[in-house]
């Protein structure tokens, strides 16, 4: 059945510019506020915005309930008390740092303030009564108070909050700055009309939007909320309501872009299969079901009169280079350019070796490192279509780059590319189709975040004849033995990768480096042992690859710089040090460095001898099982689904607020939600597109459509 469209405007009406000038404005516009403090504020909240200000929630929070007489008082708690000053007794001497000590008493019992800064001390007077809030501790049979976190009047007593919330800071910002800025922001916050589902509101009994947020950063306006655990309650749907807000605007974003990307005119691709049929002939296997799938799916898309945005996820070794060479090649047969932009040189000249091999029709290839004549070559066949296919890395990015008639844009581990740069190569042709390629498997549930409704295809099958790699857990406290297996596997005719996850010393988290792992092992075995890191000049890396590809070398020490683009067939045995400080899709992309070949392959995941219990299960989860993609949803799991964060090394979003372990559920409500305001025209979802305008706006989300034609 057809729905008539009815898509939420990207951005705001003009009228509502105004009604959200006070948050879009900047924090030294607050009272209180100056240049160098809303520097600070601009650095710490990520945005010199009102708005970022308020987006920069507490991350902790001082509970200052507990107000005993000192005689009940309990050490080793935050406690708040009025007393009076008996005895103000200052440091003797000059030698050595020794504090001032005021001895306090309400009455029932005493206490000591102590304090290594004489300001607070001396403004004190005996017999002054005062209130104080910290945390009490017990030296002897003695009550202390090191540097109360406040000291006032007594009169004043009503300024110390019963709930304190604690920001990040960074250095020069105090508390007090961002309370000063936070009370102006909230004096001029204006009434925004509920973007949300008003029956989601009142089932999940969540706040407004504005009060969500004077909930988390100023409990002390919310006196109901003091008793008991209701502020928590309270606090806890404050933070589901905010997190569901950023999801939400980040999906209807996306949903928006989506749908003007697919009513966006393209070129409909049908090649003849002559160029593909000469690939596959020198290929000499026959595709994998998986691969015969995803091709025949970005077929589909080629040949439709819209612009193709497709992720394509290769579990590793599961061929998605062939899949790259060939639906650029029935781009090839129809007239046209296609390239292909990994994000590190050794990656790129792994595609350039695969596609020269295959490839029926010139290929040109452009990196930094390409210079002189051949670069000025490379440049012209890219120009005149002398070079069907190109290949290359940031270069391709650059303004002396034309193109004759670009029309598919094929990008190699998208995530280490900026969007910026996705979009300046997809701009140098005519209505460009894209397909980003990752071969990092990524949880369902996270497709959400980043990729939204965009068509996604799986190269989830490997391969025939790819032997399974045997993967093992071992403590790094039996390195001796450990040192013996490799002697007897090298007698073997193994060639070994040795990764370690720094390259220099950390005494903070004791990991071997990889120049003292190099120099540990060569002396055990002397020449055998290569050295590849990032810090190498790429000629040295290179050659260090080389040498171990070639057998002069047995064993690699790297770093992760053999990640993805290394394809030695001949190296059996992968070695990872300290692998607990490894994310398991990093773990899983070495493990694939291994097992290209017909030999019997192994997997050894060295680990600290303390090991927790979930780094455990996530070590024994790689060890169990070879499907990524298992792997990928079953680490998210493990991470109880609240850690977005930690999946950043995949390119995801940074979000600010949304986090908890609902978030999986509000990440498929919210996509649900999305799609109804993006393409439902049913009068009550078409009330809340105004108020959505505002809420893409204060999320930053009113570029989404230049973004997702960036793919």
């Amino acid at each position: 059945m057809n729905r008539r469209v009815s898509p939420c405007p990207p951005s705001p009406p003009e009228h509502d510019d105004a009604l959200l000038a006070p948050l879009l404005a900047g924090v030294d516009t607050l009272p209180g506020i100056g240049p160098s403090v809303a520097r600070l504020i601009g650095r710490v909240a990520r945005g010199g915005r009102v708005i970022d200000l308020l987006f920069h929630l507490p991350d902790g929070l001082v509970d200052r309930r507990y107000r005993p007489a000192l005689a009940q008082a309990q050490a080793g708690r935050v406690c708040t008390f009025c007393a009076r000053v008996m005895r103000i007794i200052a440091p003797e001497g000059s030698r050595g740092r020794k504090p001032w000590r005021i001895v306090v008493s309400d009455g029932t019992g005493q206490a000591e303030l102590v304090f290594f800064s004489p300001y607070q001390a001396q403004r004190l007077r005996v017999d002054m009564q005062i209130c104080v809030s910290g945390m009490l501790e017990r030296f002897g049979d003695r009550l202390s108070m090191p540097h109360p976190d406040y000291m006032v009047p007594a009169e004043q007593a009503a300024t110390i909050p019963l709930l304190d919330p604690v920001w990040p800071l960074t250095g020069g910002l105090f508390p007090r700055h961002l309370r000063t800025a936070l009370q102006g922001a909230f004096a001029r916050f204006p009434a925004l009309p509920e973007w949300l589902d008003p029956d989601m509101v009142r089932q999940r009994k969540w706040p407004g939007f504005e009060q969500a947020l004077r909930i988390l950063h100023r409990p002390a306006d919310f006196p109901d909320l003091m008793e008991g655990e209701r502020y928590a309650a309270a606090s806890e749907r404050a933070r589901a309501r905010l997190s569901y807000d950023e999801l939400l605007a980040m999906q209807i974003a996306m949903a928006r872009a989506r749908m003007d990307n697919r009513e966006r005119p393209g070129r409909a691709i049908a090649g003849t299969g002559a160029l593909r049929g000469v690939a596959l002939s020198r290929f000499g296997h026959e595709p994998t079901t998986a691969q015969t799938r995803v091709l025949e799916e970005i077929g589909r898309d080629l040949a439709a009169p819209h612009r193709m945005t497709r992720l394509l996820q290769g579990d590793v070794g599961a061929g998605k280079t062939l899949v790259a060479l060939l639906s650029m090649l029935g781009v090839v047969e129809a007239g046209h350019q296609a390239v292909l932009m990994a994000p590190t040189e050794i990656l790129a000249r792994q595609h350039l070796a695969t596609f020269q091999k295959l490839s029926p029709v010139p290929v040109a290839f452009l990196s930094g490192s390409v210079r002189g004549r051949a670069r000025r070559q490379a440049l012209e066949d890219i120009r005149t279509g002398a070079a069907p296919l190109v290949i290359g890395t940031h270069a391709l990015f650059q303004d002396k780059v034309e193109f004759a008639d670009l029309a598919l844009v094929v990008i190699d581990e998208q995530h280490r590319f900026g969007v910026a740069q996705r979009m300046m190569l997809g701009e140098k042709g005519d209505r460009t189709d894209m397909l980003v390629m990752t071969a990092t498997p990524i949880p369902r549930t996270l497709l959400l975040t980043q990729w939204g409704d965009m068509q996604v295809s799986r190269l989830d099958v490997k391969p025939a004849g790819r032997k399974p790699v045997r993967t093992s857990l071992h403590a790094l406290s039996a390195m001796p033995e450990l040192v013996a297996g490799l002697r007897r596997a090298l007698d073997r005719g193994a060639q070994v990768f040795w990764v370690c996850p720094l390259v220099s010393e950390s005494e903070a988290l004791d990991i071997a480096a990889a120049e003292a792992r190099y120099a540990m092992l060569r002396e055990h075995f002397g020449d055998l042992v290569g050295l590849a890191h990032g810090q190498q000049d790429i000629a040295v890396r290179e050659e260090a690859i080389s040498a171990f590809a070639s057998g002069r070398t047995r064993i690699l020490v790297a770093t992760t710089v053999i990640e993805v683009g290394v394809d030695i067939p001949s190296a059996t045995v992968m070695m990872i040090e300290h692998a607990e400080r490894f994310g398991l899709a990093q773990l899983h992309q070495l493990r694939g460095r291994v097992g290209r070949g017909q030999a019997e392959s192994f997997c050894l995941l060295l680990h600290d001898s303390q090991l927790g219990q979930t780094a455990r299960r996530r070590l024994a989860l790689l060890r169990d099982t070879e499907d990524g993609f298992v792997i990928a949803d079953e680490d998210f799991r493990i991470r109880g689904g609240g850690d977005l964060a930690g999946h950043r090394q995949s390119g995801l979003p940074d979000f600010r607020m949304a986090a908890g372990v609902h978030i999986e559920q509000m990440l498929r409500a919210a996509a649900q939600d999305a799609r109804r305001v993006v393409e439902d025209g049913a009068p009550g979802v078409r009330r809340r597109h105004a108020a959505i305008g505002l809420l893409l706006e204060l999320f930053s989300r009113t570029d989404a459509q230049r973004i997702m034609k960036a793919g």
